[in-house]
């Protein structure tokens, strides 16, 4: 009787197991910042939270997200985090799928880019700076001018590196790239100080660039895009971002860009996210 009893109980937890399995498979779990506009919100409204859930459509999966702030110890405490920390090393994570991290970014292992954007400077308009057209102008103002300038800086990128190459620390008004506010992303920081007219422009990331223009009346800003030079990249690809030795994953989400190419685009775009074509790099499988 024990053992009959013994059985029956093996097959019902795996059963249970089983069914705890299919379940799982139904999900494309995403690891994702529930306050980075215009990336990613919890009312699921950014350009990442779109292409996650018609990537979850095509594989016939829901998106199940887990939130966490994108600072420092994003990686380690969702992708590479064990569901239960009490029992490490199940292979059962907190979430599979980071929507957007730089091609070949050393943390994750990278899917093939699916989009590329570049920085550009963003100059609110009537403010004394309309006929500035091209960054370079910004170099060969009269000092008397360049004095006036009230440019956010930040503590790192390629927009720091641009302003120290051609003299303009000095007229930079710094800001951190991760604040740690939990109530305002750099989206939404350059958004209200450019309101307050504590800056009068700032070379940014595309995608952020984007959100700030959109939070205003059109035609409040000029974008003029940042060119790349042998110095200083500002044309970066990104990438979908899954845990290292994931060759499936990554795999599958590979056939899904190609594929679903369009359409991702068309998201994106309707974000007003400035695009540039992305140059055929070697694969990222490491």
């Amino acid at each position: 009787m024990r053992a009959t009893q013994h059985i029956v109980a093996g097959l019902c937890l795996s059963f249970v197991m089983a069914s705890a399995s299919a379940i799982e498979n139904k999900k494309f779990k995403v690891c994702a910042d529930p306050l980075n506009p215009p990336y990613s919100i919890k009312d699921e409204q950014g350009f990442e939270n779109k292409i996650a859930e018609l990537f979850a459509k095509e594989l016939g999966q829901t998106v199940e997200y887990t939130w966490f702030a994108q600072r420092i110890g994003f990686i380690r405490n969702t992708l590479t985090a064990d569901v239960d920390e009490w029992n490490a090393g199940t292979d059962q994570f907190k979430c599979d799928v980071v929507m957007g991290v730089p091609t070949g970014y050393d943390l994750t292992l990278t899917t093939t880019p699916y989009y590329q954007s570049t920085y550009v400077l963003l100059i609110a308009k009537n403010r004394g700076w309309d006929d500035i057209k091209e960054p370079s102008q910004l170099i060969d103002l009269p000092l008397e001018r360049q004095d006036k300038l009230k440019i956010a800086m930040f503590d790192r990128g390629p927009g720091t590196t641009w302003m120290q190459q051609n003299g303009l620390l000095e007229q930079g008004i710094s800001y951190q790239s991760m604040s740690g506010d939990s109530e305002n992303n750099v989206a939404m920081q350059m958004d209200k100080d450019f309101k307050a007219k504590k800056i009068d422009m700032v070379i940014l990331w595309g995608p952020v660039a984007a959100y700030v223009t959109s939070q205003s009346p059109k035609n409040s800003y000029t974008m003029i895009p940042m060119k790349s030079t042998p110095a200083i990249k500002f044309e970066f690809p990104m990438s979908m971002g899954v845990r290292k030795g994931d060759k499936a994953l990554k795999q599958q989400l590979d056939k899904l860009i190609e594929s679903k190419v369009d359409k991702i685009k068309a998201i994106i775009e309707s974000y007003n996210i400035p695009l540039t074509a992305i140059k055929k790099e070697p694969p990222h499988d490491k």
